[in-house]
């Protein structure tokens, strides 16, 4: 053991002074660096979620029904010693005095109680633009906490009079933190939090209101998952009807599709970076054992076994593998705190240390990479015979035993796609690239083959022959390079695309044309005159779609319930009332993926894809709705894919005729507000019973979140393109040795040095060509797969794709080639041709 240690310190020792494991340290440094840095974020941000899980309900755990909380319930929670407290909260209309303007704005009006909130922190202030306190109490009787926005909208003051249906309340504090905020379309409009005991003298809420109760409670884990379990248990039986246990990722949903596919962007950059660093490995690592078998030899020679050179080698390994992953880890760690710089607003609090899962991922990571695709050609060198010593031509490496190569690259595998965090990400990635290499070993072979058989030496230019020669005469290594330089270039342009595309559909999920304003509750009779104003104010292009609330009673003649569902989302689904509506033509920002519309059909619906999902609906399958007291029956004839972060108006059911005969009806209407002063406050006045939902917060907190995760994709789209150029670098260099001694040979037979370089120069283009035109091509089908199955969107790859690859490889092939073999052509014959020999 101590002879294969001091002789693993000499040669590691001997390497890095002269260089030799640059390649192997920055391959490896950067797979780590870049799976960590997504794998350090994503684990305190998980922390984060599940230290203020609490937090964002205002409780440990939350009944929400949507009638006041039945006492069972609270007599449950006191029985088992918990602390309780009642919120509920519906859209209403505010308004400021005549004497102030007489401005009005949709606000989510919140009721509260003495102890709320049990979890959390409410923070408020007297001044708007000075930072909050923690308060324990809540509004007293008389007296109205807002958001600050709402006090712009109205131009009102705290001491001011905030009108209230029939009541008068004095703005007593600005909410500057509210824990339990959540989500849902009412939760972007400015709070207004007020005593419970104000609340009748307002008016407002009337037996046809439509008003959410929470019921928070907190105590003891045990007693609190008690409650839990008997609620749960209690719901299940359908005792209570419009009632469910909130959890915690249940109360911030609005985010979800974007930072889901956010996340899933970055596991693909880092998954390509690693896959990259893989290849890149192999090939260092097999020219680090071919310029080691002389050495190898020599040790023979000496007396040392094979087994010391083995156990050198591997510790030479082991040690770089280490000090690799610990600087790939250190790295990851600092530049993970860009992405919490970059994705800044999206977490509200400080998130917590990260745990050592990434550390201990960070290092098998490295370690796996070095052993899987570096090890098996450098323990060749321990069966390099003594011969070699007088004879080159004996002791060549040879291909690594596929026996070595598959456990380990079946275990780099494994771990890419566990760190994926979605299978099907993770397969599809590295899946596709595995499949990629051989196609891209096939489709070179042939194209060695070809281009022996297409150029005519006697009439091609010299250094075109002499190129030639030189790619055809080195099959196997013309095959590795073109494959390795092709895998580069692969992810390179898979993520060019991806980025380009993934970003654009974001984009046009919410453009900056988007509707911005939600109008509910028009009346059949001002449907017509409510366009006409719209238009008058320079709106040409509006949403408008009657509403009709129905809930959904049988599916097929067969009665439905909730018990029929085990899926919590479709019990919820069918204990509700549905939003439907009608219309002869599909909705333009609709896309039928299933059956077809048609437009004036009698007895037919389209459903949503999500919707047809969750409940098991199909084609054909009828639906019954309770509308109004009366059953409508239709017949399933297409279904919708609907994107419901585009801010127009959507609909789970829409029927395909223009009108329902004897139902009750009204409007809704989606626009983009002109920029014309008092425009929302003199369409309220004009028809007061409308509701006049304002999401441009919305719209630009949604727009501010895709700028931060563009900007944290595109940082981290430098490690790939780094492991790129790193995987280009060792392609080209990796025959260098065997180009100084075919050059150093034509040279001393007269070649000019012009001549050499035209020919180097050909053959690097040539052969950047051929690997950006095949990476093009693979990136377009697993782009595609990707797009399809993991993301989300439409492809639109071009078809000047291809073209633009090839151009591309062959610029970065040629950049490479300087960089790599600017000194080939240097060196002198003499003693280029001396070394060989000896």
């Amino acid at each position: 053991m101590n002879a294969f240690l001091r002789l693993g310190w000499r040669t590691l020792w001997r390497d890095l002074r002269a260089g030799e494991l640059r390649l192997l340290i920055v391959a490896v440094l950067l797979a780590v660096a870049a799976l960590t840095a997504v794998g350090f974020f994503a684990d305190r941000l998980k922390g984060g979620l599940q230290r203020d899980a609490r937090q964002l309900l205002g409780g440990d755990a939350v009944l929400a029904t949507d009638n006041p909380t039945p006492a069972v319930f609270v007599e449950r929670a006191r029985a088992l010693g918990l602390d309780g407290a009642s919120t509920y909260g519906f859209p209403t209309m505010a308004r400021a005095d005549e004497a102030q303007g007489g401005a009005s704005k949709l606000v989510a009006l919140k009721a509260v109680t003495a102890g709320y909130p049990l979890r959390g922190n409410l923070q408020v202030g007297i001044d708007p633009a000075a930072p909050g306190q923690i308060t324990r109490d809540v509004p007293t009787p008389g007296e109205a906490w807002v958001d600050a926005s709402l006090l712009d909208s109205l131009s009102l003051k705290v001491g001011d009079t905030l009108l209230l249906g029939d009541a008068g309340l004095r703005i007593a504090r600005v909410i500057t933190l509210e824990p339990d905020r959540g989500a849902g379309f009412m939760s972007f409009a400015p709070r207004v939090m007020l005593n419970q005991a104000d609340v009748p003298r307002t008016g407002l809420v009337q037996p046809a209101s439509r008003v959410s109760y929470r019921f928070a409670v907190a105590g003891e884990p045990a007693a609190v998952k008690r409650f839990s379990d008997w609620a749960e248990a209690t719901i299940k039986k359908g005792e209570v009807r419009g009632a469910r246990l909130d959890s915690f990722e249940s109360g911030r949903p609005e985010m979800r599709q974007t930072l889901d596919r956010a996340e899933k962007f970055l596991n693909l950059v880092a998954l390509l970076a690693a896959l990259l660093s893989a290849v890149a490995v192999a090939l260092a690592a097999r020219g680090f054992a071919a310029s080691h078998l002389d050495d190898c030899a020599m040790l023979r020679v000496l007396g040392q076994s094979q087994r010391t050179i083995a156990g050198a080698y591997a510790f030479e390994f082991a040690v770089i593998g280490v000090i690799a992953s610990a600087l790939g880890v250190a790295i990851g760690f600092g530049v993970h705190y860009a992405f919490v710089v970059l994705l800044a607003g999206l977490v509200q609090s400080a998130l917590p240390a990260p745990t050592l899962w990434p550390v201990m991922f960070g290092f098998g990571v490295g370690l796996t990479l070095l052993f899987a695709f570096g090890l098996p050609p450098v323990l060749q060198l321990a069966r390099v015979p003594p011969l070699r010593v007088i004879r080159r031509d004996v002791g060549n490496l040879k291909p690594a035993s596929i026996a070595v190569l598959g456990l380990g690259v079946a275990g780099f595998a494994a771990l890419l796609v566990a760190a994926s965090s979605d299978l099907k990400l993770g397969l599809i990635a590295v899946g596709g690239f595995a499949a990629a290499v051989a196609v891209f070993a096939l489709l070179s072979w042939i194209a060695v083959i070809l281009l022996r058989c297409s150029v005519n030496e006697t009439t091609a230019p010299r250094w075109l022959v002499l190129a030639t020669r030189q790619i055809s005469a080195r099959p196997a290594y013309a095959v590795v390079q073109v494959s390795a330089l092709a895998v580069g270039l692969l992810a390179l342009i898979l993520l060019v695309l991806l980025r380009t595309d993934l970003v654009s559909s974001w984009r046009k999920a919410t453009p900056p044309d988007a509707p911005n304003r939600f109008v509910i509750n028009v009346m059949p009779d001002q449907s017509d005159v409510f366009q006409k104003t719209l238009r008058d104010n320079g709106v040409r292009k509006f949403d408008w779609y009657p509403m009709i609330r129905g809930r959904l009673v049988a599916i097929n003649d067969k009665p439905v319930s909730p018990d029929d569902y085990t899926d919590d989302r479709a019990k919820r689904l069918v204990d509700r009332e549905f939003n439907l509506s009608n219309s002869v033509d599909a909705p333009a920002h609709n896309v039928v993926t299933a059956g077809a519309w048609k437009p004036g059909a009698s007895g037919e619906v389209s459903v949503e894809v999500g919707l047809a999902e969750t409940l098991g609906l199909k084609l054909g399958d009828t639906l019954r709705f309770d509308i109004g007291g009366m059953q409508n029956d239709a017949r399933i004839t297409s279904l919708r894919k609907v994107d419901w972060g585009s801010m127009h108006a959507n609909f789970f059911v829409m029927y395909t005729v223009a009108s329902l005969a004897d139902v009750p009806v009204t409007y809704m209407g989606a626009f983009r507000a002109p920029d014309v002063k008092g425009f929302d406050n003199a369409l309220v006045r004009t028809y007061p019973n409308v509701t006049n939902v304002d999401m441009s917060a919305t719209i630009g907190q949604v727009q501010r979140v895709l700028d931060q995760v563009i900007r944290a994709v595109e940082f981290l789209f430098g490690f790939t393109l780094a492991a790129g150029l790193v995987v280009l670098f060792a392609a080209v260099t990796a025959t260098r040795e065997e180009r100084a001694r075919e050059f150093a040979v034509m040279r001393a037979v007269g070649a000019r040095a012009s001549l050499l370089r035209q020919v180097q120069r050909a053959e690097l283009v040539g052969v950047g060509m051929l690997a950006g035109f095949l990476a093009s091509i693979v990136a377009s089908v697993i782009g595609w797969a990707l797009a399809r199955f993991v993301f989300d969107f439409t492809w639109t790859a071009s078809p000047l794709v291809p073209i633009a690859g090839a151009l591309a490889g062959a610029v970065l092939a040629l950049a490479a080639g300087w960089w790599g073999l600017r000194e080939v052509l240097r060196r002198p014959v003499v003693a280029t041709l001396r070394q060989a020999a000896e």
